[in-house]
């Protein structure tokens, strides 16, 4: 499977993200077409009980690159993507890889 992930830096007012996030953003990500499987994680730390570097995760799977493609260029796609300025007052990271299950 490909997977698109993106990596929520900590944002500079949790209570308006995490508003945000679930009233607003993931109601734009649901409107995508194409996605075979959603992960949300709120990232609670490093194994030693420090602080991470992120917040948040997203990963969204998509069975070959061609509906990831075809999913992320739709308008709803785009209108996802472009809402991330919206609230990711922490910043975001955005990669793209395969997966494989041993």
């Amino acid at each position: 499977m490909h997977k698109i992930t993106v990596l929520y830096g900590h944002p500079e007012n949790v209570e308006a993200f995490e508003d945000y996030y679930k009233n607003k953003h993931l109601p734009l990500v649901a409107n995508m077409k194409g996605i075979a499987k959603l992960e949300y994680t709120k990232l609670l730390g490093t194994p030693d009980g420090k602080k991470g570097d992120f917040y948040r995760m997203a990963e969204l799977y998509f069975s070959s690159p061609e509906q990831m493609q075809e999913t992320m260029s739709s308008p709803e796609g785009q209108a996802t993507s472009n809402d991330l300025s919206n609230f990711a007052t922490g910043g975001a990271i955005v990669l793209i890889g395969t997966t494989k299950t041993n």
